[in-house]
């Protein structure tokens, strides 16, 4: 390992790591049908719970990976992105519904579409583009002054808890990693709590290759900012500013290093292409109805600005920041599951009451 990270140098070796998570993660996109967007569909409109219950086993799996790679000392959680800033609900709450309506509308997540752009679907690429544009306007942009104002962001402070488990540490005085892996272990049980679901190996095996990926990233980006000679910090998979810094490095690559968002995200798209060769499913797709790109234009500029608010996408929150246990991660997976709820009832059923 210290090898590459001298061959490589630090920005291209966490970018690696980056690129092979995404991989696994655009793999599990197409192979495993790891989606979101579907998992919300299947449960509210299908009658079926099995595609959600790949996310609590992929959310599981990664709890325990990383809360048994701080036991190790392998990964400093404080350290983390998430961790760190203070949590402020509101922007939980305000940004996660945001997103979630935005993801109905664009019919995707982030995550999502970056796997159907791999795939061949150009409609993809629209959103893609306009999810990264948009959460950098935010972010970065004319509208990052009014973000500053109204969510300001500060560091934990010395005697707050910086996350679910942290806190239950101090309330009981046991172990932060203990408490994590408890946690994450019965997050595991219940996502496994159902036999049409054991029954289905092909879920079992792509949900925990999720986890992984999450875990993969934590591993990684801590072992370069452990070892490499440059400030490097410590993060996992996300997919919605990352987006923007990856169309940034695309444009500007010979004057700026990657990074591991940069990996991450080209990972995906990597992972979904060669998924979608093996399954036959690659092929050229574009949008032939101006209403519905409209719709998807709108729902994917509504994702990028509610993620950089809620400090994370259904990946970002709902996974990597899910796997430390942050305060952040379930409220804001909640709100994005209302608003996605929400735009479904519009786009499916309206607004006006069943009979």
């Amino acid at each position: 390992m210290q090898t590459i990270l001298d061959t490589l140098g630090d920005a291209y070796t966490v970018a690696l790591f980056g690129l092979i998570g995404g991989v696994l993660l655009g793999l599990a996109s197409r192979l495993g049908r790891f989606c979101t967007m579907g998992s919300i569909e299947d449960l509210l409109y299908g009658g079926s719970d099995l595609r959600m219950r790949m996310w609590w086993l992929a959310i599981g799996v990664a709890i325990l990976g990383s809360f048994g790679l701080a036991a190790t000392g392998a990964v400093d959680l404080e350290s983390s992105y998430y961790l760190s800033i203070r949590w402020m609900p509101l922007a939980s709450i305000l940004g996660g519904l945001v997103f979630g309506y935005g993801m109905a509308l664009a019919g995707n997540c982030g995550y999502g579409s970056i796997a159907r752009l791999g795939g061949g679907d150009m409609r993809a690429f629209v959103i893609v583009l306009v999810m990264g544009v948009s959460a950098y306007i935010v972010l970065s942009g004319p509208l990052a002054m009014l973000r500053v104002w109204a969510f300001p962001q500060a560091d934990v402070v010395n005697d707050m808890p910086p996350g679910i488990a942290h806190l239950l540490s101090k309330w009981t005085g046991l172990g932060v990693t203990t408490l994590g892996l408890a946690i994450g272990a019965l997050v595991t049980i219940a996502a496994l709590a159902s036999r049409a679901f054991l029954a289905k190996p092909e879920m079992l095996l792509w949900g925990t290759v999720v986890g992984l990926a999450i875990v993969s990233g934590w591993a990684g980006s801590s072992w370069v900012s452990a070892h490499g000679f440059s400030e490097m910090p410590v993060v996992s998979h996300s997919f919605s500013a990352p987006v923007g810094e990856t169309l940034l490095y695309w444009m500007t690559g010979s004057a700026r290093a990657p990074s591991f968002a940069v990996g991450s995200v080209t990972g995906v798209i990597l992972g979904a292409f060669i998924g979608s060769l093996i399954k036959s499913h690659f092929r050229w797709e574009a949008c032939e109805d101006p209403r519905e790109l409209r719709r998807q234009i709108i729902g994917a500029a509504l994702m990028g600005g509610g993620a950089v608010i809620a400090l994370g996408c259904t990946v970002g929150q709902g996974l990597s920041a899910m796997s430390m246990l942050a305060f952040s991660a379930p409220v804001t997976f909640a709100a994005i599951f209302a608003g996605a709820a929400l735009g479904l009832r519009q786009l499916i059923a309206g607004f006006e009451p069943a009979e």
